[in-house]
């Protein structure tokens, strides 16, 4: 186990660095709470770069972690230059931390194509972040950003992309209803599952999708009929 100290000499230092690329992964998460248990902005290089390789979900969690507990002004700037990654998992976990860390002069990196990204991660990442950081007059742009992904992915790319439209609240009803009625019928019950979350938050996403589909299979006229 790494130790953890309130003061990290060279060597003490060195040995938090060899230890977070090391090959058990419980010495790399040990490493990681260490690091930001006692934050120091030495290690924010090292955090950032093995973000981009590790392979271990809760390594990453934990890097993270300690990427919050150091000043913004210093990892902001060095996440946003992963965000340009062509490295996918780079531009995913770089994102994660933005959303996480919450700070508002991130949002100019919230792209379109990244928004739109081909790596789902990726994607899934950047509709988390955009709606942590979105100022109040970007809400509709992101909105209809947003609603151009409908029907994407499997089950749990679909349920992000849902939570994400669902947390801009009302500002996105106009491009649901417009999604509503899209002649593709996987964009079609994708939006009316998510306008039915909006309305009511508690309600299950599957149940959501199965009334969804159920009412679009029905036809146009009957759309119309159960959506007033």
């Amino acid at each position: 186990m790494v130790p953890i100290n309130s003061t990290h000499s060279n060597t003490q230092h060195t040995r938090l660095l060899d230890a977070l690329a090391a090959a058990n992964s419980s010495t790399r998460l040990q490493a990681a709470l260490a690091v930001g248990t006692h934050p120091e902005p030495g290690f924010i290089d090292a955090l950032v770069e093995r973000c981009a390789i590790e392979p271990d979900f809760f390594v990453r969690d934990m890097l993270t972690w300690a990427l919050t507990r150091l000043p913004a002004e210093l990892t902001v700037p060095r996440l946003l230059t992963e965000v340009r990654s062509e490295r996918a998992q780079a531009r995913s976990q770089a994102l994660h931390t933005l959303s996480k860390i919450g700070d508002p002069s991130a949002w100019p990196a919230i792209t379109s194509s990244l928004l739109q990204d081909a790596d789902v991660e990726v994607a899934r990442s950047a509709w988390r972040a955009a709606v942590v950081l979105v100022p109040h007059e970007a809400t509709e742009w992101l909105g209809a950003e947003l609603a151009r992904q409908f029907g994407r992915g499997d089950r749990e790319v679909r349920l992000s992309l849902s939570r994400a439209l669902v947390a801009l609240g009302e500002v996105v009803e106009p491009v649901l209803r417009t999604a509503m009625a899209d002649p593709d019928p996987t964009v079609r019950a994708h939006a009316r599952a998510t306008e039915r979350l909006l309305r009511d938050p508690d309600a299950g996403f599957d149940l959501a999708v199965d009334e969804a589909r159920r009412v679009v299979a029905l036809g146009p006229d009957r759309e119309e009929t159960t959506a007033c």
